[in-house]
């Protein structure tokens, strides 16, 4: 059975540093979809993949368009059967010289309600041993937090639903002006990634009631460098080119089979970092 692999957000960056990772490490008999939501970009993506001798299948993707989630995830289960390897890497930009209010919507719909349709969909098609990595960062433990916020994202008891009205909540203060007084930190970035580890919790935490060998956690891949970020940072020289910030997820993506650990965790460079830390 020839192993099946999925990338969001992979004609670009990061995304595609992931694609090309996948397409060396598993070979050319496993079906690795470069997924992205512009079909000619996703289709250039995987001519550029062919031209250095790799293979992968292009699939059209929004995060944010849940029917075609649910869509792309039908038709991965009748021509496979299942899923082994997923990475939720889409993202959306924001952007320093636009103000929160008139971006937070539209980010927390990629980036938070996007992962958390991702889970949805993919998460029961994960075959025995499958492998489930949300791409996020470090910003997304709780430290990153007011105190008074942390109780809002409670893993042990609250659902991907309950995760997703946090997130709205938040939406809405930003665009309303209250949301510092709430204690949330002044970039809208931190607060998504909190919000998307704490959906990758809630994901691992109900799946780890079975002994399937399937494990999920959230990977940060440090500061790369990439048109996302180079607007946000001044001195870009400690950033990791994307093929080289791969490597750390696509080590957490290929664990072995027989591996367990680590599980429902952020892990940044191969190191666990603590979600209430």
């Amino acid at each position: 059975m020839s192993t099946v692999a999925l990338v969001t957000g992979g004609n670009q960056g990061l995304g595609y540093a992931l694609v090309r990772g996948l397409c060396e490490r598993l070979g050319p008999d496993a079906v690795v979809y470069l997924a992205s939501r512009d079909a000619k970009r996703g289709r250039a993506a995987v001519s550029r993949l062919r031209a250095e001798g790799l293979t992968a299948r292009a699939a059209l993707l929004d995060v944010t368009d849940e029917a075609g989630v649910s869509a792309l995830a039908e038709a991965v289960a009748a021509e496979h059967g299942g899923i082994d390897i997923v990475l939720s890497n889409a993202a959306a930009r924001i952007s320093p010289d636009v103000s929160d209010a008139d971006q937070v919507a539209g980010f927390v719909d990629t980036n938070n309600h996007g992962t958390n349709r991702m889970l949805k969909a993919f998460v029961p098609l994960l075959r025995d041993g499958g492998r489930y990595v949300v791409v996020a960062s470090a910003f997304g433990v709780l430290s990153r937090l007011d105190p008074r916020l942390h109780e809002r994202f409670d893993t042990t008891r609250m659902s991907l639903e309950d995760v997703g009205e946090v997130m709205d909540g938040y939406v809405a203060e930003v665009r309303g002006g209250t949301a510092a007084a709430s204690g949330w930190p002044d970039w809208i970035n931190v607060a998504s990634k909190v919000g998307q580890v704490a959906s990758m919790r809630v994901a691992a935490r109900d799946l780890a009631e079975g002994d399937r060998g399937i494990v999920v956690n959230a990977a940060c891949p440090g500061l790369v460098d990439t048109a996302a970020s180079r607007p946000w940072f001044t001195d870009m020289a400690a950033a990791k080119s994307p093929d080289d910030a791969a490597e750390d997820v696509l080590w957490l993506a290929l664990l072995p089979k027989a591996a367990r650990e680590p599980y429902g965790e952020l892990v940044q460079y191969r190191a666990v970092l603590p979600w209430g830390r």
